[in-house]
């Protein structure tokens, strides 16, 4: 087999969805020929904002899994101020607008150059090159965010000349909560930087969707278009292994994941009032579970609406239960950030959506990537903001194919392009190209 080092931070018992892609390529990879290594930061020194210790039983014990040191700041303000105060998931467990969150974001965005993980860099860097030496490995895949972690890519290409694919899970400097770092001009400046050398330099650049291509295409006109390629996030078919029919005799209606304030979910709550009106909350036959974390705002704007009547609120859950939570849906609830660029958003969790056959209902950009695969897996419909009399209609046509047990599944055949496996079978490709 062709060895590969698969460099990445996120890694179990780190939990969310960042995790799920490296996790999911390493599972897969040995079926096509590549023998995946994998460094990662050692999990006492790592700052995880979840953590998922069952996720751990989906490593093979066959495959390499070096741990590293790593320098964490966010250790130390979270010592000093409380995990749950620490900033994450697009600032969506913090309100943005008290003094220590803005000071906090401030500290991060102009003190922490790409990133407050690039702590782990040197660590990374020299547990690599060990690698690389001894086996003469050739090809480094190197998964972000954490962004810093293709500056490790960047040395190691310039040191031993070796094939670098890095894969970037989300945007840069476009990435839609980046105001919301405080930078000043230099701090901007100096990231912008490390983004268009990590663009140039990588032998393959990996997106999850065609506008974030287009983005990262902008940042150089060194840069050129066929060394930019596609994998998509997706769903692993084992994860799926009990999916079917809902036996609930109500109609329930799931949200799995971050709900913050620009999400602006708020027609979709004016929906579920209006169906709450019409057919009566009393016969208690429509339940709404959120999970994961929500904002404060999400849940103010819920009870404006009357909709916490019938609202169920879980924390954060790990990755099996979340699943299993998906499966027990007669209808999930998918929500694009209301945000610039929001075209090229594709969470992991729509295709985790799209592997339960269920119906998904949701706000997001209508030329958009997700709107695009929902369509062509006919799994659902996403709305624009401006359009929610069509969203409320759509929500009580569910409700009434529910009552009639007529609830439709999704495409299977469309859906399987982007099982985990098929996807891998594409990476495999580009690494032995």
């Amino acid at each position: 087999m062709k060895k590969v080092l698969i460099i990445t931070y996120y890694w179990p018992p780190s939990g969310g969805a960042g995790v799920q892609r490296s996790l999911k390529f390493v599972k897969y990879l040995p079926a096509f020929g590549i023998e995946p290594i994998v460094i990662t930061v050692d999990a006492n020194q790592a700052t995880y904002p979840i953590v998922d210790e069952t996720l751990e039983k989906e490593i093979d014990p066959s495959i390499r899994v070096i741990r590293t040191r790593s320098f964490e700041p966010l250790k130390i303000l979270s010592a000093l101020k409380g995990k749950d105060n620490i900033p994450h998931g697009g600032f969506a467990n913090t309100n943005k607008e008290s003094i220590t969150q803005k000071t906090l974001r401030f500290v991060r965005g102009n003190f922490f150059i790409p990133d407050a993980r690039r702590g782990w860099v040197r660590f990374a860097v020299k547990a690599a090159s060990e690698l690389i030496e001894k086996e003469k490995i050739d090809t480094v895949f190197v998964s972000s965010p954490p962004h810093s972690s293709q500056l490790i890519g960047m040395e190691l290409k310039e040191k031993y000349k070796v094939r670098w694919i890095a894969d970037m899970r989300d945007p840069w400097t476009d990435i839609y909560y980046y105001k919301d770092l405080l930078q000043t001009k230099f701090a901007a400046s100096r990231d912008a930087v490390y983004e268009r050398q990590v663009l140039e330099g990588a032998d393959e650049v990996i997106s999850v969707s065609e506008p974030i291509n287009e983005m990262f295409l902008s940042k150089s006109a060194k840069l050129k278009r066929e060394k930019f390629h596609i994998i998509p996030n997706g769903y692993d078919s084992d994860d799926f292994i009990n999916a079917g029919k809902s036996q609930l005799d109500f109609f329930q209606v799931t949200y799995v994941g971050t709900m913050a304030d620009i999400y602006r979910p708020a027609i979709l709550f004016e929906a579920f009032q209006r169906l709450i009106k019409e057919f009566s909350v009393e016969k208690n036959d429509i339940r709404l579970t959120m999970v994961g974390s929500s904002a404060s705002a999400i849940k103010q704007i819920m009870e404006a609406s009357g909709v916490d009547k019938i609202a169920e609120f879980v924390p954060h859950v790990d990755h099996s239960a979340a699943i299993e939570y998906m499966q027990k849906a007669d209808v999930l609830l998918l929500v694009i950030p209301d945000v610039e660029n929001s075209e090229g958003i594709l969470t992991g969790k729509l295709f985790e959506y799209l592997g339960t056959g269920k119906p998904i209902v949701g706000l997001g950009p209508k030329g958009g990537k997700a709107s695009a695969i929902i369509e062509e897996c006919e799994a659902g419909k996403l709305f624009e903001r401006s359009k929610s009399e069509e969203l409320y209609l759509y929500l009580k046509e569910l409700y009434l194919m529910k009552k009639d047990g007529k609830l439709f599944k999704n495409k299977i055949e469309a859906v399987e392009n982007y099982s985990r496996k098929n996807l891998t079978s594409k990476l495999a490709s580009l690494m032995k190209s």
